[in-house]
């Protein structure tokens, strides 16, 4: 039995490549004979429930984009959107874009990946689209290496001294009406968050809240030349 689309995934692919040593966008960059871009997208298509992919792509980048991605999803629909100036601005787009759909009912959960992290699984969206789907809004959230230092003057902390790191990373997801609310009253305050949570969880009407779901160190982001190789790596 098929899935009945009911979520949409968003992939930003608007940043640019300066931190790799690019000249182009560092999505654009090849990875195990794929564009990096093209695995993002390639995952998304394969999860089940979701109906449509949206690429958000810098101004001026649309042909690109189109280029490298046609010949690896082939007869697969993959919308395409102009991001703005900042990341708010890209998501922004990709949402009024998908407005109708969460209009009509036929969009409940919305997903946002950075296109340049090309490791995310299939079950990471799925476990990140259900949590959303139950409780608001979920974002993949792993441990990272040692303890910040604590307040002395502070409450001891359960189970140690300190407080543990957690990184927090995407695909996340939220359901689909309290999203576009939240940014809409975001744009009205002039808010700029570092990620769609920070918006939601600001913004969104009450009964809503962000669970994290446990991802592993693995779902790295291509931020220098470096995480391409270990991206090879781990691909391989």
């Amino acid at each position: 039995m098929t899935t009945a689309p009911t979520a949409a995934v968003v992939v930003l692919a608007a940043g640019s490549g300066s931190r790799v040593g690019a000249e182009v966008n560092k999505i654009l960059l090849p990875l195990r004979g794929r564009p990096v871009l093209a695995w993002s997208v390639l995952t998304a298509l394969e999860v089940p429930g979701v109906d449509p992919v949206v690429v958000v792509h810098r101004p001026g980048e649309r042909a690109d984009i189109g280029t490298a991605l046609l010949p690896v999803i082939g007869e697969r629909d993959v919308l395409l959107v102009e991001g703005g100036a900042t990341r708010q601005d890209s998501e922004q787009a990709a949402l009024a874009a998908l407005a109708p759909r969460v209009a009509d009912g036929s969009v409940e959960v919305i997903a946002i990946h950075d296109g340049a992290r090309p490791l995310a699984s299939v079950a990471l969206f799925e476990a990140t689209i259900a949590t959303a789907r139950e409780h608001g809004g979920a974002v993949p959230t792993h441990e990272l290496a040692g303890l910040l230092p604590r307040d002395p003057t502070a409450a001891p902390a359960p189970g140690g001294t300190g407080t543990r790191l957690v990184g927090v990373s995407t695909p996340q997801a939220f359901r689909a009406a309290p999203l576009l609310e939240a940014y809409r009253s975001a744009a009205a305050a002039g808010f700029d968050g570092t990620d769609t949570a920070a918006a939601f969880a600001q913004f969104a009407p009450a009964g809503h809240e962000v669970r994290a779901v446990p991802a592993g160190p693995g779902n790295l982001k291509v931020t220098f030349a470096e995480d391409l190789q270990v991206a090879e790596r781990l691909l391989s």
